[in-house]
């Protein structure tokens, strides 16, 4: 990839990955589950609050290098249902640094024409988080560019719940005496329909688990775990994960030679 095509390198390091890069082969979707704010910020004994501050910054680097490098989609988690069981102060400053986030990265979401979705149970969010989100995805709903999902208040078990609870809903209001569904009805009742499911999958802090996220459109992601801490995962970071994605061989099982295909058509447009 030339250096000054998509992303101006800022070290040596960025543009020697940048060079290895080959933007064809860029995954349609990125899915990062942005984990070690706490342990980012006891390790400098400061207050959890530091790291999630931090983690903000982080999240910003990552979503402007994803949209330079005209990744079509880019998944974060940023909430989830089990977050509800952290101590109520730290709840309550997750959901103000989101609305403050929202707020003042609006305006550089829409100069980099990101569209911002948001998945999860959102009708659970505060008032007030819930209005903010829905008035950010109205003034980004016609920005045709990389789409930003953040996934809040989510959680995978829950998202195919609901999924499975929408289809009963159908068939139920459609007086239905016989229903089947297969793998693309139940793609197209989950949070995600009409995106396409995750290429790579990024963890940091080195666990190595998916805590949730994703479960059903994940089946075939690449996985990355960095030893990294969240606030940590700088621009070289993701570089290094792209570049280590487009080394791999990907397989699908029996599904190999199709799923090789679809990925092609995608590239292709």
């Amino acid at each position: 990839m030339k250096n000054n095509d998509l992303l101006k390198p800022a070290s040596r390091e960025e543009a020697e990955l940048l060079e290895k890069l080959d933007p064809k082969r860029m995954p349609n979707h990125l899915a990062v589950i942005m984990d070690g704010n706490g342990r980012w910020a006891e390790k400098r004994h400061l207050p959890r609050v530091a790291g999630h501050r931090a983690g903000v910054k982080a999240a910003r680097e990552v979503i402007e290098t994803c949209a330079r490098l005209n990744l079509p989609c880019l998944t974060l988690y940023a909430f989830s249902l089990e977050n509800w069981r952290r101590p109520q102060a730290e709840v309550d400053f997750l959901m103000r640094l989101l609305r403050e986030y929202l707020k003042r990265e609006l305006p550089t979401i829409n100069k980099n024409n990101i569209r911002l979705l948001v998945i999860g149970r959102s009708a659970q969010l505060p008032e007030a988080v819930g209005r903010d989100i829905a008035d950010a995805m109205r003034q980004t709903a016609r920005n045709t560019g990389m789409k930003l999902v953040v996934a809040l208040n989510y959680g995978g078990r829950a998202e195919l719940a609901d999924a499975f609870n929408a289809m009963l809903d159908h068939v139920r209001a459609n007086g239905l005496s016989a229903f089947r569904a297969d793998e693309q009805t139940i793609s197209d009742h989950l949070y995600t329909a009409g995106l396409p499911d995750p290429d790579l999958l990024i963890r940091t802090s080195g666990e190595m688990r998916v805590s949730n996220f994703l479960l059903w459109q994940i089946a075939y992601a690449e996985i990355y775990v960095t030893e990294a801490l969240w606030p940590d995962f700088s621009r070289v970071r993701l570089l290094e994960a792209l570049v280590d994605f487009q080394k791999r061989e990907r397989r699908y099982g029996g599904l190999g030679a199709l799923r090789a295909e679809h990925d092609a058509r995608s590239r292709r447009g």
